[in-house]
Formats: C-alpha cells, sequence, structure tokens
C-alpha cells in the first residue's frame, strides 16, 4: 500500500480515544478487527459515528479501520465520529466548513468531574446530622 493514500486522525470523546484511518475503498469500517455492526450493536451509535461521512457523501467512498479504547459505547462512537471528520479534513481540506458547522470537528471537552475528598463524590455530600 502506497502511505500516500491513507489518512490518519485521533478523536477524543470524553475517556474515549479512538484512532482512524481512512484508505481510497467501497465502505468497509473495521473496529478494533470487528465489523461494525459486531463492535456497535446499538443503531444510535452507528448513526453517530457515520455521520460525517453521510454528511459529505463519502459513505461508500472510504475503508475505514479504526483503534479504539477507553470508556463506553457512546463515548467511543462520539471518539470514531470526532477521528472520522478530522481524517476526512485530512483528505479534502474544503470539507472543513461543512464539517465544522455541523459542529463534528470541536471536541467535546465534557469528561467526568472529579471525586472531592471529605464528600461522596465530585458534587455529592454525606448526610448532614445536626445532633
Amino acid at each position: 500500500m502506497e502511505n500516500g493514500n491513507i489518512y490518519y486522525a485521533t478523536g477524543k470523546r470524553k475517556s474515549s480515544i479512538a484512532k482512524t484511518w481512512l484508505k481510497p475503498g467501497s465502505g468497509k469500517i473495521t473496529v478494533n478487527t470487528r465489523s461494525l455492526d459486531d463492535y456497535f450493536p446499538m443503531e444510535t451509535a452507528k448513526e453517530l459515528l457515520s455521520a460525517p461521512l453521510v454528511l459529505t457523501d463519502n459513505k461508500e467512498s472510504f475503508d475505514i479501520n479504526i483503534r479504539v479504547l477507553g470508556g463506553g459505547i457512546m463515548g467511543q462512537a462520539g471518539a470514531v465520529r470526532h477521528g472520522i471528520a478530522k481524517a476526512l479534513v485530512n483528505v479534502d481540506p474544503d470539507l472543513r466548513a461543512v464539517l465544522k458547522k455541523a459542529g463534528f470537528l470541536t471536541r467535546d471537552a465534557r469528561i467526568k468531574e472529579r471525586k472531592k475528598y471529605g464528600q461522596k463524590g465530585a458534587r455529592a455530600n454525606y448526610q448532614f446530622s445536626k445532633r
């Protein structure tokens, strides 16, 4: 394979990191060496990660190989979406305006707030007893 035809990008969401490689092909998507339907059983997750491809009419244009780790199903799907959008911009810089307007290039920085000492959690406190 020629290295010039493979486009790489990293996407992040919550505590998930997705490494995506795009190469011209028939639209086959592989996640962690498994098929897309096998790895993401939920339809909403599949729709979420394929949104940049549908928006730019590239659903059948690229074979996508994804390595994703950390987080849950929806966090991983969001990371994959972010990675695919960034890789599509590497393929064609003209797509940047369309993907940016849809919000696919912005990294969603919302992460879990840390637990504070002397408390049950980030915001939850132990029950107060006056007597």
